[in-house]
């Protein structure tokens, strides 16, 4: 099975910290919703007529689109692929749409699950984020969306966050628990170049990120759902069991997808390509026929340090015997991977490795001392 990625590169204003790619000029949604419908067309052999089992609307903020701009999508895609009967569609949204008629129409599309980027109950965060919601929308979006028939919710949360008042990362915790959403998404703070952050760090503006901090607020959060009940399934994603994200589990699991739309991704098994972060010239080309997407076919190295990569992340662990079967290479033998299992950053369980507590506030940094070089043939 397969899934089915949708970039909606539209939002209402810039957040302060977002590095995707976005535009605020939403005159050319309607165009922009055909140029997906008509690229899902020419795209509709990418995944090998395998049946599509998650569909994903991702951003920028997909409801941003009207239920009509939606529509014209998931037409498209009934029209072009084989869906499985209990198909996963999950759409971002920010707190500030979502009203109650908002959510009934997604409802009568089809959605089932909804990823709310909430980010922080605190007003104060909020618009040091450039968020366009604030805190009343943010506590009054998810109630109403259990009320049209939303259960299956995602919340989004950032921690690690500067300059802000040393509670607010528990009080916002204690605020989500009371909702006990089945998914709850909870990224680190990052500071990229090319964003107002990014500019602010530069000029002295701002602080950067506190390490320590950062790690104290996922220590914190670990005991937090942990001891409620959670599974912490990924790095950042923590689920009700059996609740998990069913499309982003499929990347970590090196399962193919198709992405459409500017600035979307796409994998097939050996290579990737991405499309052109441009909203006119994807649309232009799209309307000529063209997919415009650049292809990296993927070495045998790039797949096995791909694949420590995602699985590193996730409590499913690196299965060292999928690594000497499907590629020849034999991770157990690597003395680094020793030398992290005696710093207790990873634990091996017969032919499993997965990180230790300790080790989740390193994944990044284990998962490339793990790295198999170019032309390594071990």
């Amino acid at each position: 099975m397969a899934g089915l990625y949708i970039h909606i590169p539209f939002c209402k204003q810039a957040c302060h910290y977002c590095d995707f790619h976005f535009s605020t000029q939403l005159d050319v949604r309607q165009r922009l919703s055909l140029a997906i419908a008509k690229e899902l067309s020419l795209q509709a052999t990418y995944v090998g007529g395998e049946l599509i089992e998650t569909i994903y609307f991702g951003g920028g903020t997909p409801s941003l689109l009207s239920s009509l701009e939606l529509e014209v999508i998931i037409n498209s895609i009934h029209t072009h692929f084989t869906l499985a009967d209990s198909v996963e569609i999950t759409l971002e949204a920010n707190p500030d749409d979502l009203s109650k008629e908002k959510l009934v129409e997604l409802k009568q599309l089809t959605i089932n699950r909804l990823s709310i980027g909430i980010q922080s109950f605190q007003d104060a965060t909020l618009q040091f984020f450039n968020r366009a919601h604030n805190s009343k929308q943010a506590m009054a979006c998810i109630p109403t969306a259990r009320e049209v028939g939303f259960d299956n919710l995602s919340i989004d949360l950032i921690y690690g966050v500067p300059e802000q008042n040393p509670d607010r990362w528990k009080k916002d915790l204690d605020q989500v628990m009371e909702f006990n959403p089945p998914h709850i998404s909870a990224y680190s703070l990052t500071i990229e170049d090319k964003t107002t952050f990014g500019n602010w760090l530069k000029k002295g503006k701002i602080q950067g990120v506190d390490e320590n901090e950062s790690a104290a607020d996922f220590e914190l959060l670990l005991g937090v759902l942990t001891s409620s009940g959670f599974d912490h399934y990924e790095i950042s994603n923590f689920c009700k069991p059996g609740l998990h994200s069913r499309h982003n589990s499929s990347y970590w699991k090196q399962k193919k997808y198709l992405g459409v739309g500017p600035s979307a991704h796409s994998y097939n098994g050996y290579s990737r390509q991405s499309n052109i972060s441009n909203n006119h010239l994807y649309i232009k080309s799209i309307e000529e026929g063209v997919v415009p997407f650049e292809e990296e076919v993927l070495t045998r190295e790039n797949k096995i340090n791909e694949y420590i990569f995602t699985t590193l992340r996730t409590q499913w662990g690196c299965d060292l015997s999928y690594l000497a079967t499907s590629y020849d290479y034999h991770l157990q033998q690597s003395s680094v991977l020793r030398n992290l299992v005696d710093k207790d950053l990873v634990v091996l369980n017969n032919t499993t490795v997965s990180l230790t507590r300790k080790g989740k506030l390193f994944a990044d940094q284990i998962a490339a001392d793990l790295f198999v070089s170019q032309g390594n043939s071990n």
